[in-house]
């Protein structure tokens, strides 16, 4: 099924403080990249009491611009939907600046002893897969943690003018946290669900088996309107995110054929069904592709050749 993305925000400005909605203000982050798109947007949610979602990246100019729009008003919450460096870091400034407390599920989950295949060889006969070496995966922010951690269902702060609910959504990272607004029935979505592509799911923090329950959960919300920290806003939630988890369910799917049909490699599998992909994305599909054959070996469809644990360079065959 083809996700009905929504128009491109290409020419959105950066630095600026985009009216969105009465109550919802976005700037942009100028750090484009094959993960973050145009670059990721912070939402200032309120007129003077406000709450800042998602603070960013440590880029001067949307440090400087954050300070510009908030300037003369109180902020009074600082949420992170997760670690990744294109979401939290500016928190540390923000908070030091207005002491206002700091709220998200959790700091990022630290592996002992997780061991990191390394796969960037894979590229070295295909040079259009090489990249610049900071855009190869998403960089974790292990500075970070919550003032104030929040459970699912939990109301993270409420002011006059709207109250903000954690809605637990793990998958794309173990503590990502998606934001429900009372107020136009919103959903922040993080990077759970967004608006120009779909999310990378990478091992060992992301799991497809949260993340595709998670997109179940939402789903059953059926919010009127998704924003997201990459994308523009989604205004028919129902069709998107319908679509959205039927991707994901027919990529499943395809990977099974694969395997059947002896393609028994993440790298060969990836070479297949996402031929028409720009190459450039093909190592963080590499490990989306392995974070579903992690959940296809718990279910007991697939097996290892060896026998070990799901591996992003191991062999596989169907169960």
């Amino acid at each position: 099924m083809a996700i009905p993305f929504v128009p491109r925000i290409d020419d959105a400005p950066y630095a600026v403080a985009e009216p969105m909605t009465p109550l919802i203000q976005r700037v942009i982050a100028q750090n484009p990249s094959k993960f973050s798109y145009h670059g990721t947007g912070t939402y200032i949610v309120g007129t003077q009491n406000v709450v800042v979602i998602d603070p960013g990246p440590t880029l001067n100019s949307h440090r400087d611009a954050l300070a510009a729009a908030l300037k003369g008003r109180k902020v009074v919450g600082i949420v992170v939907t997760h670690c990744h460096s294109d979401h939290s870091p500016l928190t540390a400034w923000l908070h030091e600046e207005t002491q206002a407390p700091r709220f998200a599920i959790g700091p990022h989950q630290v592996y002992e002893g997780f061991v990191e295949e390394d796969d960037h060889d894979l590229s070295e006969d295909d040079p259009s897969e090489k990249k610049d070496e900071d855009e190869e995966r998403e960089t974790i922010d292990l500075a970070f943690a919550p003032d104030n951690p929040v459970r699912d269902g939990e109301t993270i702060i409420s002011t006059n003018e709207f109250t903000l609910t954690a809605v637990a959504t793990p998958g794309h990272t173990s503590n990502h946290l998606a934001i429900a607004m009372d107020v136009d029935r919103a959903l922040f979505t993080g990077d759970h669900v967004m608006g120009w592509s779909t999310t990378v799911v990478s091992p060992p923090d992301g799991d497809m088996r949260a993340y595709i329950d998670s997109m179940h959960k939402v789903i059953g919300r059926h919010d009127s309107i998704l924003w997201p920290t990459h994308g523009g806003p989604v205004t028919d939630p129902d069709t998107f995110l319908a679509a959205y988890l039927a991707h994901r369910l027919e990529r499943e799917q395809q990977i099974i054929h694969q395997i059947a049909q002896g393609n028994s490699t993440i790298p060969g599998i990836v070479k297949v069904l996402y031929a028409s992909v720009d190459k450039k994305l093909h190592r963080p599909a590499r490990r989306s592709v392995w974070s579903h054959l992690r959940k296809l070996v718990d279910d007991g469809v697939v097996v290892t050749v060896d026998g070990a644990a799901p591996r992003l360079l191991g062999e596989y065959a169907l169960a």
